[in-house]
């Protein structure tokens, strides 16, 4: 990983972002990353959150922060508001929905049953296609051998498991974050992302966002992936000096250097 001193002129369209433990600084979006955000806005740098977050929270964002559009829930959606009307994308139809989420009912009742001290996470009720287990939000952060029995018993069911800074997510289907970012490319901007990768960046902090640090020409992470860098097989670009929120902020300052 480079440091941001390494960052070279940058002529972006969109940066796409993480939010937990990106955005967040102790589980809070403070003033200098939120302004950070106002920055890239005020700059014609268009920004879409890319969370685990579920439905419920990516309505509000996309109506109340200064973004473009939000991917939720690893990429089974996007939501877009513009000209005063929301547009929501969803990659997985409401029936096959229904069915997907019988599937994950068994599999919350057996990693509650087989895993000591996880839980369900408390924004659940506001998700529509995954299931979140909790393992250091709000209770007491688990070992990384309770991490992982959570995702083997995603993985037996055929669920896809990825593990963020505070959840493991899981889910029935073939999307992830990067599938969703790269429609949202060719839908919201109609750019081929494969084509133009040099006009995107991502920034993120956790094993969920490696097919983003894999894909991405320009990606970054704040300084907190280093907790993580041993479970990763792809490392992000660069990587700031500071942790969560303030290394958001700081990475933003060093890409509106080179902004044309």
């Amino acid at each position: 990983m480079k440091t941001l001193k390494d960052l070279p002129h940058l002529s972006l369209i969109c940066l796409f972002t993480d939010i937990d433990g990106t955005l967040t600084t102790d589980g809070r979006v403070g003033p200098q990353a939120y302004a950070a955000l106002w920055k890239l806005h005020e700059a014609g740098i268009a920004v879409v959150p890319v969370t685990g977050r579920p439905a419920g929270w990516c309505e509000m964002i996309a109506r109340t922060w200064p973004v473009h559009g939000v991917i939720g829930e690893n990429g089974a959606f996007y939501f877009r508001y513009h000209n005063s009307q929301m547009k929501r994308h969803f990659f997985i139809d409401e029936k096959t929905r229904t069915e997907n989420q019988k599937k994950l009912k068994l599999i919350e009742l057996e990693v509650l049953k087989e895993v000591p001290g996880c839980a369900i996470a408390s924004d659940q009720f506001s998700r529509l296609f995954d299931l979140a287990i909790d393992f250091s939000e709000d209770v007491p952060a688990l070992s990384e051998a309770a991490i992982d029995k959570i995702v083997s018993i995603f993985k037996k069911h055929g669920a896809t498991a990825k593990v963020s800074n505070i959840h493991v997510n899981g889910w029935f289907g073939h999307y992830d974050k990067l599938t969703a970012c790269k429609e949202y490319c060719q839908s919201e901007f109609q750019i081929l992302f494969e084509s133009n990768s040099s006009k995107f960046a991502f920034v993120g902090d956790s094993p969920n966002d490696e097919p983003m640090f894999a894909a991405f020409k320009y990606s970054f992470a704040v300084a907190n992936i280093k907790t993580f860098e041993g479970r990763l097989k792809h490392l992000p670009t660069f990587v700031s000096s500071l942790s969560e929120g303030e290394g958001f902020a700081e990475i933003i300052s060093a890409i509106s250097l080179g902004v044309s």
